[in-house]
């Protein structure tokens, strides 16, 4: 008999690779969407679609019952908001009802992984002299980044002794992938943009090696709660990526360094002009620290050890699959 996996955010573009890499490991999927969400693309790889209310403990701790999961990953966030109580209401409050209804169930499940971000820790001096590891001590840039430190610091105080796995990828890339596209985009059309001169270092991880060491998260035995970063395990330059792009399309890029003032009155206008909108410009001022952080640099030992993490893709190799996809599909 299938073991049952409840998986969150399942339309999402990490959502959608992860029902098809559950699919493919012999579970039973059961996606958890919204009645709204488009779901032809994930529709092959799921056994059953679920449209519960993820803020309500009560009705979640229901559905655990009837179902009686094995494993539980909850993928959902809410990455954009106006308003920061409600990102923290989205991203700590459905995670601590999904949480409190998996662990009073009466049927417990057997691992619940958590997705959560490097952002949560935030980023480090360029010249630190060890990477982004489970010890950093939190300093987020971003409401984001709060959000997801305050899920995880949540998670310490009322979920300590609970079969909890929490992962905190660096930036995810791959097909589908809608916000690095644009860097994409822009490239494709001669561009390669920077915000100031200063050198940064980078980390990324390719959306199928993070779907596999998430699903290791679920299957592999562990002790209470444990916490991980994730990316494939490298260091780039700021230039890794255009490079790439540049050998894989046989493309000329004219590369360009915007001054940072410039650029900070740009985010400060665009905010001032979004300020009334439901909707985020695409650089704000908080956004811009995100952008211009020294070092994402991180360490993915404890992985590596207790998940037998092994990346299969380095950026050069998962950007040329993904640039490939995005040409096929005609987005590029």
């Amino acid at each position: 008999m299938k073991k049952k996996i409840f998986i969150t955010g399942a339309s999402g573009f990490v959502g959608s690779h992860l029902v098809e890499a559950a699919q493919r490991m012999g579970l039973e999927v059961h996606a958890a969407v919204r009645k709204s969400s488009k779901t032809d693309q994930i529709a092959p790889f799921v056994d059953k679609f679920v449209f519960p209310d993820l803020g309500n403990s009560e009705n979640l701790k229901t559905l655990f019952e009837e179902e009686q999961y094995s494993y539980i990953i909850h993928a959902a966030a809410m990455t954009k908001a106006k308003d920061e109580k409600q990102m923290t209401a989205v991203n700590v409050g459905y995670t601590e009802a999904i949480l409190q209804a998996a662990t009073c169930a009466s049927v417990p499940v057997e691992r619940i992984v958590y997705v959560s971000s490097l952002a949560g820790i935030g980023p480090i001096a360029y010249n630190s002299e060890k990477l982004i590891d489970e010890s950093s001590p939190y300093q987020p840039v971003t409401v984001y980044g709060r959000s997801k430190r305050a899920s995880e610091l949540m998670i310490r105080e009322k979920f300590a002794d609970s079969p909890i796995s929490v992962f905190r990828p660096t930036a995810v890339y791959g097909p589908r992938e809608k916000d690095i596209f644009i860097l994409f985009d822009t490239m494709n059309k001669g561009l390669d943009p920077y915000i100031g001169r200063n050198p940064q270092k980078l980390s990324f991880i390719y959306v199928k090696d993070l779907c596999d060491v998430l699903l290791q998260g679920c299957i592999v035995e562990q002790k209470g709660l444990q916490f991980y970063n994730i990316s494939d395990g490298l260091v780039y330059s700021r230039y890794a990526m255009a490079d790439i792009f540049k050998s894989t399309l046989k493309k000329k890029l004219f590369r360009i360094h915007i001054p940072l003032g410039l650029v900070k009155m740009f985010a400060q206008v665009s905010q001032n002009l979004y300020k009334n909108s439901d909707k985020t410009p695409v650089i704000y001022p908080e956004r811009l620290g995100e952008l211009t952080a020294e070092n994402w640099g991180c360490n993915i030992t404890r992985a590596v050890e207790n998940l037998d993490f092994n990346p299969k893709y380095d950026l050069e190799r998962g950007l040329k699959e993904s640039l490939d996809w995005y040409k096929s599909h005609n987005w590029l």
